[in-house]
């Protein structure tokens, strides 16, 4: 069998083939020349290939094999580069992996927006995404199946809670729906009279309660995004947040309804974990930066900061 290249010789190998010389390579190793030329003339020779022309060159120039290796031999170093980064960041204190619960509700542009600075900022560390609604997100954090929580509440929480900003909720339906034809505002015994889009919460917090539940009949569901696309159709009406119908309303697709028991609610949205435990630092970055984003994310002109959350918040699901 034949022996292996070694990790040292495939760093050496990319060292030249990006300085474009032994002697570079090895200053920017801190290796002698002669160090660097026996450690490719050893994996030349462990490989049976030859990787570099010398001869009638004032540079080694690679050969076509030697391009191919490269290639591979670049992908080796990263992998290298990589678990070093990660024990680095081990004994500094980061996690290894972050499990997130994330709220539907939660404004897709600011999530973005944060999982792409993480990525940046923290390269070595895996995320695991439980999407959910309402109680999910905090029974998700208190069970321990995930180290944070982002999203809105109902009803009480036995998780440690901060404030990252707010978010609204817009009663609306499609253009053509009965509620969108009447006179302004629509009397409570109207509303009543039609399908009302409900989703319902999986955990079982609420279970048994409503919020701004007013119609006779209702459907319930279990997801925000299917509420969204039933609304669009004409099948019921329904609060939504402001940021996801956001194009519907400029294009008319959807109407927000001016409704005698159901107005726009601005409710908080919170980072949450649990009491007997302190973020890390990449948890930590995650809530500075979510407070951030969202301080800056204004649902009706980008760029401007939310005014005040009122102190009385009201919740509901509509």
């Amino acid at each position: 069998m034949q022996p292996n290249p070694t990790l040292d010789q495939l760093q050496i190998l990319v060292a030249v083939a990006d300085t474009g010389s032994f002697s570079a390579a090895g200053r920017k190793l801190n290796r002698a020349q002669s160090v660097i030329s026996y450690g490719i003339a050893n994996l030349e020779a462990q490989l049976g290939l030859k990787l570099f022309e010398r001869e009638g060159t004032r540079e080694p120039q690679l050969t076509e094999i030697g391009r191919a290796m490269l290639e591979d031999a670049r992908r080796m170093v990263g992998v290298l580069q990589r678990i070093r980064s990660r024990v680095d960041s081990h004994h500094q204190g980061l996690e290894a992996e972050l499990a997130l619960a994330l709220d539907a509700a939660l404004p897709a542009p600011v999530l973005v927006r944060v999982l792409k600075a993480f990525e940046a900022q923290f390269p070595t560390v895996m995320l695991r995404l439980h999407i959910g609604t309402l109680g999910l997100i905090p029974d998700l954090v208190f069970n321990g199946q995930a180290d944070l929580g982002f999203g809105g509440l109902l009803g009480e929480v036995d998780v440690h809670l901060v404030n990252i900003g707010f978010m609204s909720m817009v009663p609306a339906a499609a253009a053509n729906h009965p509620l969108a034809l009447l006179p302004k505002p629509v009397a409570l015994e109207d509303v009543r009279e039609h399908i009302q889009l409900v989703v319902s919460d999986q955990s079982e917090r609420t279970k048994g309660r409503d919020y701004s539940v007013f119609a006779y009949r209702t459907w319930r569901l279990t997801d925000m995004r299917t509420k969204h696309v039933l609304m669009r159709a004409g099948l019921g009406w329904g609060g939504l947040p402001r940021w996801l119908i956001a194009d519907d309303l400029a294009s008319g697709r959807l109407v927000e309804l001016d409704l005698e028991p159901f107005k726009e609610v601005k409710g908080p949205l919170y980072a949450m974990h649990r009491v007997d435990r302190s973020p890390k630092p990449a948890a930590a970055w995650l809530i500075d930066q979510f407070k951030s984003q969202l301080g800056c994310f204004n649902e009706f002109e980008p760029g401007l900061v939310p005014e005040e959350e009122p102190e009385t918040v009201r919740r509901s699901a509509p």
